[in-house]
């Protein structure tokens, strides 16, 4: 077995014991990690290093490619693949892949307040964009007509609501597999309705 074999294995058993029961490290196969950064949903991205042939004697290959990292801006994945090339080029001979993880971690906080970071080129910026979405049409309904034109004269058609989850699980639960409502659920207890209404009088 080559000496890069060798350190390759006693690196993969030392990754495996430090990251066991973090959710965010993954090990896709004998040469590949995976370690996520961030909060899911709102600032995060998806680092993949890939251990070339002779790792690691020479750098391994970084991919912020994945579909996990649509969002994240061109300049955002430069300056992360700049820090890691950086701090690898010191660690050649030595496994560097644990040191690689943690030293993004350590400059995470700064990467993530980057305002173009979770932003594709030329789109619009993605980091909190639900809110940002909602202000603004609240804003753009606010200042359209009382009567619902907008503004051009043309009749704007009224906005469904949005239901949550939750009050769509409602719903289905109210229906059988058909889409029928049970039997008897728009019945009334008479019993009950004349005990809150008083009978006639006589």
């Amino acid at each position: 077995m080559s000496e890069a074999k060798e350190l390759q294995n006693d690196e993969r058993e030392a990754l495996v014991s430090i990251y066991e029961g973090d959710s965010a490290f993954k090990q896709v196969n004998s040469e590949t990690y995976q370690y996520k950064y961030g909060e899911e949903g709102n600032k995060s991205f998806l680092l993949e290093i890939c251990w070339t042939e002779n790792y690691p004697n020479e750098l391994p290959t970084f991919n912020l490619d994945t579909f996990y990292n649509r969002n994240l801006s061109r300049s955002c994945k430069d300056s992360i693949l700049s820090i890691l090339r950086e701090e690898a080029e010191q660690w050649i001979g030595c496994g560097m892949t644990y040191t690689l993880f943690e030293c993004l971690k350590d400059k995470l906080e700064d990467l993530l307040t980057d305002e173009n970071c979770n932003a594709g080129e030329g789109q619009q910026v993605v980091i909190g964009t639900v809110d940002s979405r909602l202000e603004a049409e609240q804003s753009n309904s606010d200042s359209d007509d009382e009567d619902g034109n907008d503004g051009k004269g043309n009749k704007k058609d009224a906005k469904r609501e949005q239901l949550t989850k939750a009050q769509k699980r409602k719903q289905w639960d109210r229906v059988d597999s058909k889409g029928n409502r049970q039997r008897g659920w728009n019945w009334v207890d008479i019993v009950k309705h004349l005990s809150q209404t008083g009978g006639k009088p006589e």
